[in-house]
């Protein structure tokens, strides 16, 4: 089991690095945790560290926003908090998106549970009592 702790805003660049060192060579990665837990703000941090220059936003009504890296690589951000039918996620071409080899982040995976590949690397968010945050994945 893997567990990093992000202590707070100033500690998320740090967390990105550190995470990307360690979460191997997937490239799609499932982000679990409520409301509020952090999902978006560490999705964007990821995308800092790895120099998307782009506005990074949760694509809660748009499904998909995609990126480009420092090094002109496609990075797809997902948000399937709105999908009422999984046929709303197969419409827009998500196995293309996942068999394409680029990084693909999603925020509210358990929407699309049964669609993600066996290799999907499921990173749980949690808020601590002191308000920092704890990923753990496996």
């Amino acid at each position: 089991m893997n567990e990093l702790t992000i202590k707070g805003t100033d500690d998320l660049g740090r967390a990105a690095e550190e995470f990307l060192k360690r979460k191997g060579d997937r490239t799609i990665i499932a982000f679990y945790g409520s409301m509020g837990a952090g999902k978006t703000t560490f999705t964007t941090a990821l995308c800092n560290y790895l120099g998307v220059q782009d506005i990074v936003t949760s694509p809660t009504f748009t499904i998909v926003n995609e990126y480009k890296d420092a090094e002109d690589n496609y990075i797809y951000h997902f948000d399937f908090y709105r999908i009422n039918r999984l046929a709303e996620a197969m419409d827009i071409g998500l196995y293309e998106y996942f068999d394409s080899g680029c990084l693909c982040l999603i925020e509210w995976p358990e929407m699309i549970e049964e669609l993600l590949p066996e290799d999907t690397l499921r990173v749980h968010i949690t808020v601590n009592d002191d308000l920092s945050r704890t990923l753990t994945w496996e």
